[in-house]
């Protein structure tokens, strides 16, 4: 069973991977949050106002 210590010490470790890779933290909420914002989209069906090139991307 998978605690949230477990969950939380995954997430941290995945962030020092983007950070070694040059992404910043404001750059990795940034692009979670357009990320969370598309699915939402997708799964309510409101992807028509989207530009073309961003609909289904997740």
């Amino acid at each position: 069973m998978t605690t949230t210590h477990d969950i939380v010490q995954k997430l941290w470790s995945l962030c020092h991977v983007l950070r070694d890779d040059g992404i910043t933290y404001r750059e990795d909420v940034t692009e979670r949050m357009w990320w969370q914002i598309l699915e939402l989209a997708k799964e309510t069906h409101r992807e028509e106002p989207l530009p073309h090139g961003y609909r289904g991307l997740v």
